[in-house]
């Protein structure tokens, strides 16, 4: 769409993307509409301030399409079945989300997009690449399922290269708010409705089970993450350990001379990045990738070192090469990332013993990297499992395992796990959800550890039986340890 001039658009959602779209396209001529099922106090609030801008807002009902509508753009996380979508579909009238019509907006000579998805490790991966292109001297942001929404980003780098144009010269100067590339993270529901994309490079990190009952299918979920990679310029970034990761690049359909660059904790092939003695290496983007390998960084440059980190800080470390930054770069960006909270956060030492909060940890997979981490565990476990099994994750775990504390309301799955798979090791299992659950948890998992062990709150389950959020979990995880800590 050349021209939003006028154009009927319905807007899913009051949320933080849905209120970014209406404001953009309102802005740029569209009759925006917003519709959203929700008609509580925060939604009449925020409804209240789009009237002021003359777009209108529909409350208690997100099933109906709004006559004449032209367009529908959905916020993530709305199910493609979805009432609404359904007769978008019936009246001919495309459905798109908040990222294609980012991808829409982009000016000419636009800021490229390095793009990151993975079922687990999007976040960190996106903000380490953002580190290392900042350390290059690029002007970059974290942008997509992270930061400021992405629609508002690309709108700001529009403006400034019209500006930079109509001051004339091409280059930048003091006071020009163009971005160099920016770093995309993009979720499985992003990219469902992103079509249009075509990204500079772009990185799958994992695939496991995640988010089926919305994509109805393990098929239709790898494929919505296979999306990123379509009309790549430069290169497919994949993980060797994950060979359906590398199945996805040989299914897209990329531009001529794009390369598959494969990460892996070994010692890298030809046309990869791996380790080496500790030592980061790039043997993909060297003038001769048989004979030669490039030193990048040191492992312990990552924070924090764990194997499923590593993984994450080679792949945006693959992106940020393809884009062409330098390895001394490379080595100052991890050096100056600092990881998110709740992500293998250590909290404290009380006694001899670990205090680690994983509670972004929220499916099996992220678990698995998390226990993996360390050698002797008592593991803080349970929440909501949305449809997961434990079985593979116990059996892997069990040798590491000194007890198990279980939370939330669906910690009988686990524990019937730990029976089959590890029925010497010790498991407390508490049935509250007050808010005093996560303090007698941590209680009960010092009782159970030893001086050189780790207490690992990494719960494989959703958050929202006992907590707001995994923030708020892993909140709680800290308030106990520091309350356990000063007692001691």
């Amino acid at each position: 769409m050349t021209s939003w001039q006028g154009r009927n658009v319905t807007v899913a959602g009051l949320g933080v993307s849905g209120l970014s779209a209406a404001r953009a396209l309102a802005g740029l001529g569209a009759v925006v509409t917003v519709v959203d099922g929700g008609d509580g106090d925060a939604q009449r609030t925020r409804a209240a301030e789009l009237a002021g801008t003359g777009i209108s807002v529909r409350l208690g009902d997100a099933e109906t399409l709004p006559e004449g509508t032209d367009l529908v753009v959905t916020s993530p996380g709305w199910k493609p079945s979805s009432p609404l979508f359904t007769a978008a579909a019936e009246a001919g009238v495309d459905v798109v989300g908040d990222v294609e019509i980012a991808w829409r907006l982009r000016g000419p000579d636009a800021a490229p997009w390095l793009a990151i998805t993975g079922t687990n490790g999007k976040t960190t991966t996106t903000q380490m690449l953002a580190s290392i292109l900042a350390a290059a001297g690029l002007r970059t942001a974290a942008v997509g399922n992270i930061g400021t929404p992405i629609v508002d980003v690309v709108l700001e780098d529009r403006a400034a290269r019209e500006a930079r144009s109509i001051e004339g010269g091409g280059g930048r100067r003091e006071g020009d708010d163009a971005y160099d590339v920016l770093a995309v993270e993009l979720s499985s529901y992003q990219l469902h409705w992103a079509p249009s994309l075509r990204a500079h490079s772009a990185a799958v990190l994992n695939l496991a089970p995640d988010h089926l009952d919305w994509h109805g299918s393990m098929e239709a979920y790898a494929a919505d993450k296979g999306r990123i990679y379509e009309g790549n310029q430069v290169a497919c970034v994949y993980n060797v350990a994950d060979k359906a990761t590398e199945d996805l690049v040989r299914e897209a359909d990329v531009e001529e001379g794009c390369r598959a660059i494969g990460f892996t904790l070994a010692a890298p092939a030809p046309s990869q990045l791996g380790v080496v003695d500790g030592i980061l290496v790039d043997r993909a983007f060297v003038p001769d990738r048989q004979k030669q390998a490039q030193e990048l960084a040191e492992v312990a440059d990552v924070r924090p070192p764990a194997p499923h980190n590593i993984a994450n800080a080679l792949a945006a470390v693959g992106l940020a090469r393809a884009y062409g930054v330098p390895a001394t770069a490379v080595r100052e960006g991890l050096r100056a990332f600092r990881p998110d909270a709740h992500r293998i956060e250590h909290v404290a030492d009380v006694d001899g013993v670990a205090y680690i909060d994983d509670s972004k940890a929220t499916n099996t997979h992220a678990t698995q990297a998390s226990l993996a981490a360390y050698e002797s565990i008592v593991w803080i476990a349970g929440g909501l499992a949305k449809g997961a099994t434990f079985d593979e994750l116990v059996a892997g775990a069990a040798g590491r395992l000194r007890g198990v504390v279980l939370i939330g309301a669906d910690r009988a799955l686990i524990r019937e796990a730990l029976a089959r798979h590890a029925p010497e090791v010790p498991v407390v299992d508490l049935d509250r959800t007050d808010t005093g659950a996560m303090s007698e948890a941590v209680r009960q998992a010092a009782r159970l550890a030893r001086p050189g062990d780790t207490v690992l709150m990494a719960p494989a389950c959703a958050s929202m039986d006992m907590f707001t959020n995994y923030n708020k979990r892993g909140d709680a995880f800290a308030a106990a340890v520091r309350e356990l800590g000063a007692s001691a």
